[in-house]
């Protein structure tokens, strides 16, 4: 039976190809940093979630050395039986009180935060308002969920209201939306998205993935930096970004949704806890993030400068402020010629097409770390300039 299906999948696959839109798996064979070994070659880290530098920081590796020897490698369970340490509990409250949520419960991913989110709280009687660029995985939990699904024009808050208008008979409806967009570093409208919540008795859910740690004046995210810490219902996140950058996500709200999620919450009931050896890395990163605000002030500095120079370059890129700096070049073949040309040069970049981005937008999506050195960037800089002359960009 699998001949025909492989046959199939092979057509599939050259079609993919065919269009530029393989995506390649270049191993690394050294620690995730500002310099990585890729294929044998020392080259300059621009695409990774490593915000605040420390997904290998010493203080880190320290910490989870530490709880490696004091908790164990692995749970081998899950939350309910017996897999809570008293470090699971403490980093969950840490993460609330950092946050300034009631409480909150972690999660393998992020993904399966979202995953687990919207049927464990409503149902057909409800509904839910989706920004049309929300990450894969708000699509996918509100996919899971019963209640009527409303997509609203990106970022679009008259026809979100126009939405909350249409939704106007459900028993509870729920705005859904990323904090940051991770493909364009978008900053959602989330002051304006709470206002028409509180006049349409709606609920407010944002995904912070891309925010968390770093993003506004103390790194508390996108809620912050828009002026409404507390007011934002559900926060989900990730550990594997700003966080340490290994594995682990978590919610965060008010203490009934903490309750139900993890009474009914289907990821979070039937996974394995998180190890000892994140949770105890995860608390040492919350020390530092809290304890000092230079990394932040550091990876603003960077995206201030990246930005400005690679503008000047004659490079088109989605304006903002936020360290994901999105390098338009339209064509996905284009996309991923220049990020092997300029591997070759010593810089990592990845090119981003369809379907992760829409048809007709691809790009190089560059990343900017606390960790980047002036001269690191200037580096990169000069490169994107001699491939985008030889490619014909710029």
């Amino acid at each position: 039976m699998y001949s025909p299906f492989k046959q199939h999948l092979q057509q599939e696959l050259n079609a993919i190809k065919d269009a530029g839109l393989f995506k390649e798996e270049r191993p690394l064979s050294s620690p995730q940093g500002v310099m990585i070994e890729v294929r044998g070659r020392r080259v300059i880290n621009m695409c990774a979630n490593n915000y605040l530098g420390l997904s290998s920081h010493p203080a880190i590796l320290s910490a989870a050395k530490a709880g490696l020897d004091r908790r164990g490698y692995g749970m081998s369970s899950v939350r309910f039986i017996c897999g809570t340490q008293d470090i699971h509990q403490e980093l969950e409250r840490r993460i609330a009180s950092f946050l300034q949520m009631d409480e909150a419960l972690l999660y393998t991913s992020c993904f399966d935060a979202n995953t687990g989110l919207f049927e464990t709280l409503l149902d057909e009687r409800d509904a839910i308002l989706s920004d049309e660029l929300n990450h894969a995985s708000i699509i996918d939990g509100i996919r899971l969920c019963k209640a009527r699904r409303l997509k609203f024009r990106h970022m679009d808050m008259n026809d979100l209201e126009e939405r909350l208008k249409e939704a106007g008979s459900a028993r509870f409806r729920i705005i859904a939306t990323d904090g940051v967009f991770s493909m364009d570093g978008d900053v959602a409208p989330v002051k304006e998205i709470c206002l028409l919540a509180d006049r349409y008795d709606a609920l407010v859910m944002v995904d912070d993935s891309h925010a968390t740690g770093f993003f506004g004046p103390t790194g508390r995210g996108s809620a912050e930096y828009c002026g409404v810490l507390g007011k934002v219902d559900i926060i989900t996140s990730t550990l594997g970004k700003a966080l340490g950058g290994a594995a682990g996500g978590f919610t965060a709200s008010y203490h009934e949704v903490a309750v139900m999620l993890r009474q009914r919450s289907r990821p979070y009931l039937f996974s394995n806890a998180l190890p000892p050896v994140i949770v105890s890395a995860a608390l040492e990163v919350l020390n530092i993030i809290e304890g000092m605000s230079g990394l932040r002030e550091r990876l603003m500095e960077n995206t201030a400068y990246f930005r400005r120079e690679i503008t000047r370059l004659g490079f088109t890129i989605r304006e903002g402020i936020h360290p994901i700096v999105p390098v338009m070049l339209s064509e996905a073949r284009l996309a991923v010629d220049m990020a092997a040309a300029l591997l070759e040069e010593g810089v990592y970049v990845t090119g981003f097409s369809f379907p992760v981005v829409p048809k007709g937008q691809a790009r190089i999506r560059v990343q900017l770390s606390a960790a980047h050195e002036q001269s690191d960037l200037d580096f990169v800089l000069q490169k994107f300039g001699k491939v985008g002359k030889t490619l014909r960009i710029i």
